[in-house]
C-alpha cells in the first residue's frame, strides 16, 4: 500500500499511462480485427489485456495487466468486502494496493434509432467511481478509456466534455478537460476532482480510441 504523500506517486502513474497507450495504439489494429462490430466493452477489453500481455515492450514496464480486476474494503473486524471490479488494472509493483486502474466505456455506438453518444453514462457510471473512491482508492491518478464505435473521435469528445460539464457537482471538477498530447490515434484530456473524504484530490487522464468497423445494433 501507499505510504505518506500519495502525490509523490503521481509522476509515476502518468508516465506509466503515456508508455502504455503508446503500446495499446500499437496494438490496437490487431484488437480491432479479431472482434466483432460493435462487440461490447468487456469483450474489446479482455483482448486487448491479452494483445498486451503478449507484446513484449509493454512487459518491459509493467508488472502485470488484469482485466475484471476487483478491489476490495475491509470492516473493522478484516472481513474483506468487493466494493467493484476495474476493467483493466496496471499493477505497478508485487503490492496489489498499487494500480493504475482503466475504466473502459463505449462512446458513439450506432442503434437502429440512431446514433447515441452515452456520453452521460461514461460521466455517471464510470469517472465518478474515480471520485468516490470505488476505484483507484488514496491513489492519485486514474484512467479511463473510451472505445468509439463509430470512429467520430471529435463528436466523441465534444458530448463527453459537455456531459463532464453538466456533471461537474457529482464528480467534484475541479479543472478540465484539458487537452494532452495526442498518442498516434489516440485523442487524450485530463480532469482533475475533489474526493468528498478528505482534502484529496484525483487526476483521472482520458484517451478515446476509434472502432470504426461498427453497425447497426
Amino acid at each position: 500500500m501507499l505510504v505518506g504523500d500519495p502525490s509523490q506517486w503521481a509522476s509515476r502513474f502518468v508516465s506509466t499511462d503515456d508508455r502504455l497507450l503508446a503500446r495499446i495504439v500499437a496494438v490496437w489494429p490487431a484488437c480491432q480485427a479479431a472482434l466483432p462490430a460493435n462487440a461490447d466493452e468487456d469483450l474489446i477489453t479482455r483482448n486487448l489485456v491479452n494483445l498486451l500481455l503478449r507484446d513484449g515492450e509493454t512487459r518491459e514496464f509493467v508488472h502485470w495487466i488484469q482485466d475484471q480486476f476487483p478491489v476490495w474494503e475491509y470492516t473493522a473486524g478484516g472481513v474483506g468486502i468487493e466494493k467493484g471490479i476495474v476493467d483493466m488494472a496496471v499493477l505497478l509493483d508485487q503490492e496489489r494496493t498499487n494500480y493504475l486502474a482503466y475504466e473502459c466505456k463505449r462512446l458513439s455506438v450506432i442503434y437502429s434509432n440512431g446514433r447515441q453518444s452515452l456520453a452521460g453514462p461514461y460521466v455517471t457510471e464510470g469517472l465518478v467511481r474515480f471520485v468516490t473512491e470505488q476505484y483507484a482508492e488514496k491513489l492519485p491518478t486514474g484512467a479511463m478509456l473510451g472505445y468509439v464505435l463509430d470512429g467520430d473521435i471529435a463528436f466523441a469528445l465534444s458530448r463527453v466534455s459537455t456531459a463532464i460539464q453538466s456533471n461537474r457537482q457529482l464528480v467534484g471538477l475541479l479543472e478540465g478537460p484539458t487537452e494532452l498530447p495526442t498518442i498516434s490515434v489516440a485523442a487524450r484530456f485530463g480532469t482533475l476532482h475533489q474526493r468528498p473524504t478528505g482534502n484529496h484530490q484525483i487526476e483521472v487522464r482520458h484517451a478515446f480510441l476509434p472502432f470504426a468497423r461498427h453497425t447497426i445494433v
